[in-house]
Parts: structure tokens; C-alpha cells; sequence
């Protein structure tokens, strides 16, 4: 059998072997070139970026508050003071199991049903990454003892020293100062996230919102070396922050405490305003609360029980309470008359007890049975003569009404520094058919001229008016504010060159300085929108002053009983507004109705007659009369402003009816 060999070609060998060669080098030199254009693109194209990454990985950028400025009276005392705290942070980004967060740390120390749901929505928390979040305050040392032992279980739990807001005379200051409380997640949406890093309060209430920007302050920054874990091991770099202003306000804490102590728990507002500077000595919301529980997050109950209290003490009776000013009014309807020549200092009417409009049967009565006889402006505003105004407000006519009474800022808003107030209600007959799509009628016109029906004010606004009346008609601006220290020369923050705003991505050009807005400068205080009130005729200036002396010190004043020993010679008007109406065969007694309706107290009044340095407001929900309830609660603060007298003086029981 024959057997045939197979000859090996060993050029077609050598020629398929060259190709498989020149194949794969070409394989391998594009791999090469692709590999190589990478490394150029991340070693030169993106070395800022990934410079960056790998900076942030070793170096954080950590945000340090600014300590919040100071709240002083007029005499130097601490209204508002920062206290040290430890507070309970978590940061959210090394949260891995909330729940299991929570049991852990209810087992070490009690947490509130508020801050046990703040833990498990806590990867939900807005702010800036690797922002430690407060959770709970105040820790005490066997509760920072406890945490420090089981650090190991919750690395994601920092015990931090902070300063927490303290008011050291809470229920004096609580509607002055107000209160600052946490930052919610509405206030995220609205603040300048950068200013606020690190920050877990703002103003919420009273001065301490109107000034918010004053008092924060800014932020400072510092360059925090750290491990692959996040550990902190060194600060490089550190940019302070600058701490908020201090206030220094016209409020006296002693005349406060004066005019708290004599309204003695009743409901109703007391303010008293310095005549040479506006400047407010008192403003006194009666009950008050405690604004300390809100500055950490006050618990649902104890919310609850403030604000469904039938005393309403979150209620800012000063600038929201809108009051009828009742017959302290007739001060201001009497130079109105005056005037406008609609009644002279000799015009002499007589008061039968009623007053009857023409054509009507209506009898609009006095409050005195039987009327006051023959009365003139001075005995008129002395004894509180209704009559002797509703006449005198039917001559005047709605409008012209309106309009003087708008010169002393009935209606208008009075400006101060503290926010928050409502305008009352000056009625005309443009008021009416807007509001209420309606005509105005004459009778109408009776009872706004004493100061009832559709006319209201509030205590804030009263003050303001009665102050400009003992100015002769010159305008005053209530403020609280006296003087503000101020910050050092506002200074950029460093740059940072490779770091994020955020701690999160890369720089760019707006993030570049990484420093925060500059402080807006104090708070303007604008004039009031209307001109000084010129009388026709200037002299009548002081004789209202006169007529407004004898309510107090004349025999048939309607607080003569305050001018028992007093050291001085003072203007009033007592007031007693309806808090319910009273049908005309009716007649009025307190004993009979349930104390939410009966009449309100009122007293206004300025002092020393001669030269007057302060005017007060007193106003006493469901207090009866005026002189007999308010009129006592001016003596004393005018005592403690005129005399230095910070005693209060108990009413006598017998006073009060």
C-alpha cells in the first residue's frame, strides 16, 4: 500500500503567522493609544477635577456659627444671653438604619415623641452634607457619659457644646424679645443656606425676628483634616465668625416688671412711651408665657395647653388686640370740634341723659342716669359727658371725622421695630361701602364719635396717638431699639481652592470664595406717613391739657381717686368700652353677665401736665371702668418712670366696682 506525505508550505505559513502578528500589535497599539488619550484626559484634561475629589476625600470643610448677639434693657440687663449646652447631633449621611438609631439611643437617654420622629425621617433632613443635625438638647453628664461609652454602636451620633438662647425674665419679655426656635424645613426653603450653616436656630417672634439679621451674625470656617473614615485628625486652616450685634433697647425691665405686677394676671396691655425719644419703657401683654421650652422644641401638650388657654397668652395684646377705644377717645374728637369750629371752650349744652337724632325715637343715653346738666367741653371730658360727643360728632360728619383722626394714626401703622401689628379700624363712609357694601347712617356716626361701633384700635396705636397729643401734634416714632453696637469691617472668608461649598461637588465660579452675604445694615425705621397735626387754633393744645388734668385731679374727675398723694400733676382720659350690646330698656349690670362680656377698662393719659416726659395706655379686658380698674395701673408705672418708685400699690377691692 502506498502512503503519501502531505509537504508543509512554509511560506503561506510564515505569510498567515506575519498577519496574526500584525493583528494583535495592532490590537495592542490601539489599546495603548486608547489607554494613553485616557490618562491624558484624566491627568490633564480633568487633573482640577479629580484633584479636587481626592482633596475632599482627605479635607473637610466644616461650617462654625457665629454667637448670637445680645438682648440688654435700657439699664445694661440681659434680656436675651446665650448659655453652654451639649447637644445630641446625628449625621445623616452615616445613618444606615434609622430605626435602629432610634432603640439604641432610647435606651440611653428619653427622647420626645417629636424628636423620636425627627430620628427616623432623618435621611429625609434638609441642610448640607455632613452637617451634624441637632436631635436633642441639654444634655446632663450621665447622659453624655452614656453616649461616650456606646460611641463605638453609633458612630453616626456627635455630642456637641453649643450655646442655646436663655431669657432670663421670660413671662416680662416673652412679647418683647420674642423667642428663636429651630430651623423647620419651611425655614430651609427661605434662608441663605450658606449663612445659616451650622446654625440651628432663628428668630421666630418679637425683636428677635424683626433683627434677625442683625443678631445672627456670620459664619465662620475650618479646614478639617480627616481619615478614610471621616475621623477628624487635624484643623489646618480656620476663618472665626464674627458674632452677631448686641441691642441695647429703650425698654426698662423695672417699669415693666411695675406694670405687670399691677395689672396682677388680669387680661389687657399696658404701654408706656417716652416722650423725647419714642423710645417704649413698657409693653406689657397680659398673661405672658414662658418663651424658653421654644427655643429647643417645646412639647406638643404643653403647646397645646398655651394655646387653647380661654386667656390666650400667645396673644400679642399690644399690637394685635383691636380694641373700641371707648371714651378715650373724646380727647381727640374735642380738638377735632375745635378745630373745625364745630363747638367752642364757652359752647354750653344741655344733657337730659339722651340724645335723640331728628326725625327718630331712638334714644342714644348717657352713662350717667339722669344726663350731667349743663356741660361744656371741659366738664364734659372731666366727667366723660357722652352726650355733649354725640353731639358734637354729628356736626362733624363721618368723613371729617375720619380724616383728623387719621393725623393722629388711627388706622394707620405705627411702625415699630417689632412687626407683627394690626392697623384697627378708622371708619368713613368709603370704609363701609368697601368692606361692607353699605351706606353710612347718622346714628353711626354717635357711637364712633365715643369711641364704639365700628371703631378700633389697638393698645399700640393709642399710645402712639396720646403721645402725639402731648407733643402738641408733633409726630413720634415708637421704637424699642436704642442702639446696636457695631460688627468689625465685614471680611470676606479665604479662599478655599479645591473644596465645595457644599462638601459635595466640585467648585464653581459663584462657589469659588466659599464666603457668606453681607450683613444688611440695621433695621430702617421709617417716618410715619402722615404730617404733624396743626390746630387752627395752637392754644387749644393746652387747654385740652387742662380739661385732661381735671379728670384726674378736678372733684368730678373720673380718676380722682388716683391723685391721692401723687407727686406730680398728670393728664387722663378714663374709657369703658361694650364688649356686648345692651338693648335700650336695659340697663347694665356686670353682676349679671359672665366676665368675657362685660365692659373693658381704659385709661390714657401723660404727665407732668407742665412739661410731659411720658405717656401710658392701660387697657383691662372685662375690667368695668376705667377709673376704677386702669386709671391705678397708669399711677403706678408713671410712679415708677416720674419717681423712681418701683412699688405697686394694691388696688382696694372696693376700687374695682
Amino acid at each position: 500500500m502506498t502512503k503519501f506525505v502531505t509537504l508543509q508550505d512554509l511560506y503561506r505559513e510564515t505569510a498567515l503567522f506575519r498577519r496574526r502578528v500584525l493583528v494583535v500589535a495592532a490590537g495592542v497599539l490601539l489599546l495603548a493609544l486608547v489607554l494613553l488619550a485616557r490618562l491624558f484626559f484624566l491627568q490633564v484634561l480633568q487633573f482640577d477635577y479629580h484633584s479636587t475629589l481626592s482633596e475632599r476625600n482627605r479635607i473637610r470643610l466644616e461650617p462654625l456659627p457665629p454667637n448670637r448677639g445680645l438682648i440688654r434693657d435700657a439699664k445694661g440687663r440681659l434680656l436675651a444671653e446665650n448659655r453652654p449646652t451639649h447637644s445630641l447631633n446625628i449625621i445623616k449621611e452615616q445613618v444606615k438604619d434609622p430605626a435602629r438609631t432610634l432603640r439604641i439611643l432610647n435606651s440611653l437617654l428619653p427622647l420626645s415623641a417629636d424628636e423620636q420622629q425627627q430620628i427616623l425621617n432623618i435621611k429625609r433632613a434638609g441642610g448640607r452634607p455632613f452637617q451634624p443635625i441637632a436631635v436633642h438638647f441639654n444634655l446632663n453628664e450621665v447622659e453624655i457619659a452614656r453616649l461616650a461609652v456606646n460611641r463605638y454602636r453609633l458612630p453616626e451620633v456627635v455630642v456637641q457644646a453649643d450655646l442655646v438662647r436663655y431669657y432670663p425674665y421670660p413671662e416680662l419679655t416673652a412679647h418683647v424679645v420674642g423667642y428663636v426656635g429651630r430651623i423647620n424645613e419651611k425655614d430651609q426653603l427661605t434662608i441663605d443656606q450658606a449663612r445659616y450653616a451650622g446654625t440651628n436656630h432663628l428668630g421666630k417672634l418679637g425683636l428677635e425676628r424683626f433683627y434677625e439679621t442683625q443678631l445672627h451674625g456670620e459664619v465662620g470656617y475650618q479646614k478639617v483634616e480627616t481619615n478614610a473614615r471621616g475621623r477628624e485628625l487635624r484643623i489646618l486652616e480656620q476663618t472665626d465668625p464674627i458674632p452677631g450685634e448686641e441691642l441695647t433697647l429703650y425698654f426698662d425691665l423695672d417699669i415693666q416688671r411695675v406694670a405687670m405686677q399691677a395689672m396682677a394676671g388680669r387680661r389687657g396691655a399696658v404701654v408706656a412711651i417716652e416722650l423725647a425719644t419714642g423710645g417704649v419703657k413698657a409693653m406689657v401683654s397680659s398673661p405672658s408665657f414662658d418663651g424658653n421650652p421654644f427655643v429647643t422644641g417645646i412639647d406638643g401638650a404643653s403647646y397645646r395647653a398655651l394655646n387653647e388657654s380661654e386667656d390666650r397668652p400667645l396673644f400679642n395684646r399690644v399690637l394685635k388686640g383691636q380694641y373700641p377705644p371707648g371714651s378715650t377717645l373724646k380727647p381727640f374728637v374735642g380738638l377735632a370740634g375745635l378745630h373745625y369750629q364745630k363747638t367752642t371752650w364757652r359752647q354750653v349744652i344741655s344733657d337730659p341723659g339722651f340724645y335723640q337724632l331728628e326725625g327718630s325715637s331712638h334714644k342714644y343715653r348717657d352713662w350717667k342716669k339722669g344726663g350731667h346738666g349743663s356741660v361744656d367741653l371741659k366738664k364734659a371730658m372731666a366727667q366723660s359727658c357722652d352726650i355733649f360727643f354725640y353731639r358734637l360728632a354729628h356736626d362733624l360728619e363721618i368723613d371729617r371725622y375720619h380724616d383728623f383722626l387719621q393725623q393722629f394714626g388711627f388706622g394707620l401703622p405705627t411702625q415699630i421695630d417689632i412687626g407683627g401689628e394690626r392697623l384697627g379700624v378708622l371708619p368713613s363712609r368709603e370704609w363701609k361701602r368697601k368692606k361692607l357694601n353699605q351706606p353710612w347712617y347718622p346714628g353711626e356716626t354717635l357711637v364712633v364719635g365715643i369711641g364704639q361701633g365700628y371703631m378700633l384700635a389697638t393698645p399700640m396705636q393709642l399710645a402712639v396717638a396720646v403721645a402725639q397729643l402731648a407733643k402738641k401734634g408733633e409726630l413720634i416714632q415708637p421704637r424699642l431699639l436704642q442702639s446696636m453696637t457695631q460688627l468689625a469691617q465685614h471680611r470676606e472668608l479665604p479662599d478655599l481652592p479645591g473644596l465645595a461649598a457644599a462638601n459635595q461637588e466640585p467648585l464653581d465660579e459663584d462657589a469659588a470664595s466659599l464666603s457668606t452675604k453681607k450683613l444688611d445694615s440695621p433695621a430702617e425705621i421709617s417716618a410715619p406717613v402722615r404730617s404733624p397735626v396743626a390746630l387752627r387754633d395752637p392754644e387749644d393744645w393746652v387747654r385740652m391739657f387742662d380739661a385732661m388734668h381735671e379728670v384726674v385731679h378736678g372733684a368730678g374727675g373720673t380718676a380722682k381717686r388716683i391723685a391721692k398723694d401723687i407727686g406730680y400733676q398728670m393728664a387722663g382720659k378714663t374709657g369703658t368700652s361694650q364688649v356686648i350690646a345692651i338693648k335700650q330698656d336695659e340697663k347694665y349690670d356686670a353682676k349679671k353677665l359672665a366676665e368675657i362680656h362685660r365692659d373693658h377698662a381704659l385709661f390714657v393719659g401723660f404727665a407732668p401736665v407742665e412739661n410731659p416726659q411720658i405717656a401710658v395706655v392701660v387697657l383691662v379686658e372685662n375690667g368695668g371702668h376705667g377709673g376704677a380698674t386702669a386709671a391705678p395701673i397708669a399711677r403706678e408705672v408713671l410712679d415708677a418712670y416720674l419717681l423712681q418708685d418701683y412699688s405697686v400699690s394694691p388696688i382696694e377691692p372696693e376700687s374695682l366696682h
